[in-house]
This record gives C-alpha cells, structure tokens and sequence, in this order.
C-alpha cells in the first residue's frame, strides 16, 4: 500500500488547525459563560461558529491552499460539515459515557478522533477538492 504524503501532511495541518479551533471554542466559551455571565448554551454557540470559522480560515488558507472563488459556498459547506461532526461527536460520547459506562473525557477522546477523520474526509472530498 503507497501512502500519499501530501494527504498525510494535510492530515497533521488539519489536525493543527483543529487545536486552534478548540483553543478558540473554549476560550470563547469561557470568556462569555464566566466573565460576560451569557447563558451557557449561547455561549457554548457562539464558540463553535467562531472556531468553526477559525478553523475555515486556516484550513483553506495553510491546509488545502484553496483558490475557490466562490467563498460563500465554500464555507458554507465546511461548516455543515462541522455541524455534522458535533452530532457525530454528542453521539459519540452519547453511546460510549452514557451506554457503555466508559469515562467520560476518554469517550470525548475518542468521539474527537472520529470526527477528525469524517471532518478531514468530508472536507477533502466536497468543501476542497
């Protein structure tokens, strides 16, 4: 089996992307859920689409080099994605923590994993191909 190098060195970006978008989620969330006192949920949000954003911005500019005019759509479908992996990612930790009993920040481990792979697929199939 030949292993594409470029796919694997846009793998590790997207996965470095990926730690800024969580810095950016849980330092959004935390600033307006402890320090502005914003309803958890709308904090939780508004940190998600920012992050989402962020990571929209650095995937297309440093993972993917992608020249698509057509921006609107482009983010547009990276963030479904996104929106897809979060549902992937409650269930996920639905299944392993609440069902399986497993601990809880290893069920988020894990469902942080798989959505990793459905987002970098996704994203490399329809949002930058």
């Amino acid at each position: 089996m030949i292993i594409d190098k470029t796919l694997i060195l846009k793998f590790l970006k997207f996965g470095v992307v990926g730690c800024s978008g969580m810095i950016v989620d849980f330092g959004v969330t935390w600033l307006l859920k402890e320090k502005a006192r914003l309803n958890k949920f709308l904090s939780n949000s508004i940190g998600f689409i920012l992050a989402a954003t962020n990571n929209y911005v650095w995937n297309r500019l440093w993972t993917f080099h992608s020249e698509n005019q057509d921006i609107p759509t482009e983010y547009l479908s990276f963030f479904i994605i996104s929106l897809i992996g979060l549902g992937i990612n409650n269930l996920t930790v639905y299944i392993l923590a609440d069902r399986l009993k497993w601990n809880f920040y290893f069920s988020k481990l894990c469902a942080t994993a798989v959505v990793m792979v459905w987002n970098f697929t996704m994203n490399i199939l329809f949002t930058f191909r």
